[in-house]
């Protein structure tokens, strides 16, 4: 008797593939535009649903959470805002990047002004500041550049958390609690090495090449493979 594949089982949300909320209860976003000054980093916080470190900020009776920044200690005291007397950034600041200087490396960057940060999130990221015109600034980010508007927020500095994949995980037993704790899918069994009854893919009994299109309107069962594609093949 075959039983359910994980396609459906994981659209029912089993305890198997139900994620954990714990590990996703704090969310990330930047105190209200108008807010500005000093503020304390009151608490550091290790979160098993993110890749870096997160702070625990307050600033007057507003407290908010971020991405840990390379560097910074609890009870650190930065700045939300332009530095008094113009002076430099320093690392945890939280500015615009129409104030941050040229060549300074930012992180958990806003894609609209006070919509929290959406770029650059997860643990070692960064990217630099680079040239500003007609209100718009160009930040480089590996071998690729974004433009977005000079009142976007970021944090100065990398965020914490570099090298997390330079140890080995050494046993599978690690990577096992390490995506249970995000909620993934983990391992991933390829379709055609799982039995003919359990995947429309299964049994690669001489490895006949089976249609990789789903139809439309298929079942849970059987949606499996290329959903919809709007072309399929290789790009000549």
């Amino acid at each position: 008797m075959g039983k359910r594949i994980a396609q459906q089982a994981r659209g029912k949300g089993s305890f198997t593939y139900r994620v954990r909320r714990k590990g996703y209860k704090h969310r990330i976003n930047y105190p209200k535009l108008s807010s500005e000054g000093k503020a304390k980093i009151i608490k550091l916080i290790n979160s098993s649903g993110h890749s870096a470190p997160l702070a625990k900020i307050q600033i007057e009776n507003e407290i908010f959470i971020v991405p840990a920044s390379d560097g910074i200690y609890q009870g650190q005291e930065i700045i939300i805002g332009k530095r008094p007397e113009n002076k430099k950034p320093e690392i945890g600041d939280i500015v615009k990047l129409k104030d941050i200087p040229q060549g300074t490396k930012v992180f958990n960057i806003e894609s609209i002004p006070g919509n929290g940060g959406k770029y650059l999130r997860s643990g070692g990221s960064s990217g630099i500041i680079m040239n500003r015109d007609n209100g718009k600034v160009e930040i480089i980010i590996k071998r690729r550049k974004i433009r977005l508007s000079e009142n976007c927020r970021a944090v100065i500095g990398f965020a914490a958390g570099d090298g997390r994949l330079a140890k080995p995980l050494i046993k599978a037993g690690k990577k096992h609690h390490i995506m249970k704790s995000k909620g993934r899918k983990w391992h991933r069994t390829s379709a055609v090495k799982v039995n003919a009854i359990d995947h429309p893919f299964g049994s690669g009994r001489g490895k006949r090449i089976k249609s990789k299109i789903a139809k439309r309107n298929a079942p849970p069962g059987a949606k499996v493979g290329h959903i919809r594609p709007s072309r399929t093949g290789k790009r000549k």
